[in-house]
Parts: C-alpha cells; sequence; structure tokens
C-alpha cells in the first residue's frame, strides 16, 4: 500500500469522528447557551432594547410634519388623565416593555419556556425596530403616504378618539363569530362523522357537500338576506355555511382513513357499534378534525368581516366600512390590529385545546 492511500484511508476514517465530535461541541455549546445565566440576561436585553430604542425615537427625534396633536382626558377611578397619541404610544411600549420582561423572568426557571424566549429575542428586537422606523416615516416626517400610511401614534389615537364605540363593535364581532363559528363546528363534525362512517349518508350527503363547499360563503349573502328574518341571523348563517365544508370534509376523511385492524381489535374486545364510532373513529378522526377547525376558523374570520362590511349594524368590518368612508385610515389600521390580536387569540385557544385532546402525540410526530 503507497502512501497516499494510507492517507487516504486515514483522512476517511478520521472525518466521521471529526464531524461528530464538531456537531456534539455545536450541540453542547448550545445547550450551555440557553442555560447560561450571562446569555439570557443578553436575550434579555436584546428584547428590550428594540422597544427602548422606539421610544427614544419618539421622545428625541424632531417632529417635521404637520401633524395635530391633540389632548384626550381619559377618566377611570375617579381620576382625569389628559394624553396625548404620542404619550399613548409610549405607554403603550413601555407596557411591551414590562410583559416581555415579566415573562423572561418567569421563564427563566423552566427550560422549555427559556428556551423559547431566547429563540424570539431576535424577532421582539426587529419589531421594536420596526415601531421606530415606522413612527419616523409616519407620524415624525410623514413621507410615508399619507393619509393611507399613519404612523404607530396616530394609530392609537383611535382608540383614544373612538374606545367605547370600538368596544362595542369588538362585542358585536365577537357574539356573531361565537354563534356562527360554534354552530359551524358541531354541524361539520356531525356531517362529517355521518358521511365517514353510514355508506347510504356518504352517497347522498357528500356530493352536495362537494358542490356546495366550493362556493364562497359570500356568494349566498344575497340568498341569505332575502329568506332569513335579520341581518345577524344572516351572517351566522354564512359562517356556518363557510366553516361546515371544511370541518365536515376532514372528519369524514380521518373516520374513513381509520385502520380496519382497529375495529377488529375492538370486537374481539366486545365492542358495539356506538362504541366502535365514540371510541376507535372519532379519536382517530381527531388530528383531521382539528385541522378542519383551524382551516375553518381563518376562512370563517374573513367570512366575518366581509359580512359586517356588506350589511350589519356593527362589528369590526362595520367600523372599518364606515372609517373609510371619512378617509380615516388609522382608524381602519387600528381596527386592523385588533382583528389581528383577536385572530391570534382564537387561534391561541383552539391550539391548547388540540394539544391538550391531542396529547398522545407528544414525543411521536416530528416537531
Amino acid at each position: 500500500m503507497d502512501t497516499q492511500t494510507v492517507i487516504n484511508t486515514a483522512v476517511l476514517s478520521a472525518s466521521p469522528r471529526t464531524e461528530n465530535k464538531g456537531q456534539k461541541a455545536e450541540q453542547t455549546a448550545v445547550k450551555k447557551g440557553y442555560r447560561s445565566n450571562t446569555y439570557f440576561l443578553l436575550k434579555l436585553l436584546l428584547t428590550v432594547s428594540g422597544f427602548i430604542i422606539a421610544i427614544g425615537v419618539s421622545l428625541f427625534f424632531p417632529q417635521k410634519a404637520e401633524i395635530v396633536i391633540k389632548d384626550y382626558a381619559l377618566s377611570a377611578f375617579g381620576l382625569t388623565l389628559n394624553l396625548t397619541m404620542n404619550d399613548a404610544y409610549i405607554f403603550v411600549l413601555v407596557m411591551l416593555i414590562v410583559i416581555y420582561t415579566v415573562t423572561g423572568l418567569v421563564s427563566a426557571g423552566n427550560k422549555e419556556r427559556r428556551k423559547k424566549f431566547c429563540k424570539n429575542a431576535a424577532f421582539r428586537f426587529a419589531l421594536g425596530i420596526g415601531l421606530a422606523l415606522w413612527d419616523i416615516g409616519g407620524t415624525k416626517l410623514a413621507f410615508f403616504p399619507q393619509p393611507f400610511f399613519p404612523g404607530p401614534a396616530q394609530v392609537i389615537e383611535a382608540y383614544l378618539s373612538d374606545g367605547e364605540y370600538i368596544i362595542q363593535n369588538i362585542i358585536y364581532s365577537l357574539r356573531l363569530y361565537a354563534a356562527g363559528f360554534s354552530c359551524g363546528v358541531v354541524l361539520g363534525v356531525g356531517t362529517g362523522i355521518l358521511i365517514g362512517w353510514f355508506p347510504k349518508v356518504y352517497y347522498w350527503v357528500f356530493p352536495v357537500l362537494k358542490i356546495t363547499g366550493v362556493v364562497p360563503a359570500v356568494a349566498w349573502m344575497p340568498f341569505a338576506l332575502t329568506l332569513l328574518p335579520d341581518t345577524f341571523t344572516a351572517a351566522v348563517f354564512l359562517i356556518v355555511i363557510c366553516a361546515w365544508f371544511q370541518i365536515a370534509f376532514l372528519t369524514a376523511k380521518g373516520i374513513q382513513s381509520t385502520p380496519k385492524q382497529s375495529y377488529e381489535a375492538a370486537r374481539i374486545l366486545g365492542s358495539s357499534q356506538k362504541d366502535l364510532i365514540l371510541h376507535v373513529a372519532i379519536p382517530h378522526a381527531m388530528p383531521d378534525i382539528f385541522t378542519g377547525i383551524g382551516s375553518a376558523n381563518a376562512m370563517a374570520f374573513t367570512t366575518l368581516v366581509m359580512s359586517e362590511m356588506l350589511g350589519q349594524p356593527g362589528g369590526l368590518g362595520y367600523y372599518i366600512n364606515q372609517s373609510k368612508v371619512w378617509s380615516a385610515y388609522y382608524k381602519v389600521l387600528a381596527a386592523i390590529v385588533i382583528m389581528a390580536v383577536l385572530f391570534s387569540f382564537i387561534n391561541y385557544i383552539i391550539g391548547r385545546i388540540q394539544k391538550h385532546t391531542l396529547r398522545w402525540q407528544e414525543g411521536v410526530l416530528k416537531k
């Protein structure tokens, strides 16, 4: 064996060991990084520093654009507080700093939460910098096209001027959404179970589901407004139709995909047809059911806003439409922010329910 062959053999045999050592060293460094208190404090500082910069921009960057800054009197618990939109904006930034600081300190004692907090620190820093740049472009210099892109302080001004009215519209939207989406979930899951389990129901109902499900829910609005007694019931009907298709289709798919071995094992143990449905088919279909609920949730929320914009006497969609007529685009953005928060919160609640229901998947599925 010549010298070159010996060298090549040595390199090939050593490369996997060197690579494995490098990977182990990198993993160890990451673990030490998350566990290190110094590393964690730096991530905490990175999280809040973006919002501190945004506060500094709001306080010290000169106001060049000619924007009217009004004083608003807020009364609570017998106290009256005068605020401008800039004061309210700074207050929101301070609250974000407090929330993230408290969240970080609470997460310090939990390994998974600590790791997640450190992972999201860069995004939170970028969020603060984004708010600072938005403040400069929308409020301080106003070089963004106005009035279509107001600054964050101007958006917060909508909550100062229309706070009570916005709350009324939020309540209306939540009431409408809760009535429509809950009925859609019940109807969709029930229809999906019947279609997936009984062949005759599948034969008669599934073609109707395929035909009506692909039609946008808003297309049914003229019929809903004509046939149903009031606009609220019509909007509930549209949300139900929107949610029904997705949930029913995926529920039926989950029921039909249950392995025959599971049914045979249950029959050997003496299970009746009712037990097979409740304890075999439905549990197996749960991942598909929650997938359908998640997809239907987004579509139902879109239908909710569109129905409010086209014929409801209240709601966030109605508020957007009303503000657009008066070219009050800062109020439109304020309503959009509330929608984003509400939708994220609803998604979070559904996710928590899904995680608890499908807790058997922990450690089984890839994350």
